[in-house]
C-alpha cells in the first residue's frame, strides 16, 4: 500500500479536471421556483383575537382552576390535573 506523499508538488494533468461550462453571456430571465422566508412559528404577528376565541370553542378553554396548588408528591399533582381536564363542564 502506497501513502500519499504531501512533500511532492506534483499538478494534476489538464485533462483530469474538469472545467464547468459557463456561458456568461446568457441571460437568465426565467424562474422554476421562488424562493420564500420560512415563517416564524413563535410569532404572534399572525394571531388575532378571533383565532384565539375560535381555539378556545374548539377545546373548552381552560379546564384547571386558577391560583396556587400544593401537593405532596407529584404523582398526586398529577393525578389531580387529569382528574380537573377529565372532569364534565360546568352548564
Amino acid at each position: 500500500m502506497q501513502l500519499l506523499d504531501s512533500t511532492r508538488n506534483r499538478a494534476y494533468p489538464e485533462s483530469a479536471v474538469k472545467h464547468p461550462f459557463i456561458n456568461v453571456e446568457e441571460k437568465i430571465d426565467r424562474f422554476v421556483g421562488r424562493r420564500t422566508k420560512t415563517p416564524d412559528a413563535l410569532s404572534l404577528a399572525g394571531s388575532t383575537k378571533a383565532d384565539s376565541i375560535a381555539w378556545r370553542k374548539a377545546f373548552g378553554g381552560v379546564r384547571i382552576p386558577r391560583g396556587i396548588h400544593r401537593f405532596k408528591s407529584l404523582e398526586e399533582a398529577d393525578a389531580w390535573l387529569w382528574r380537573m381536564i377529565a372532569r364534565p363542564k360546568k352548564s
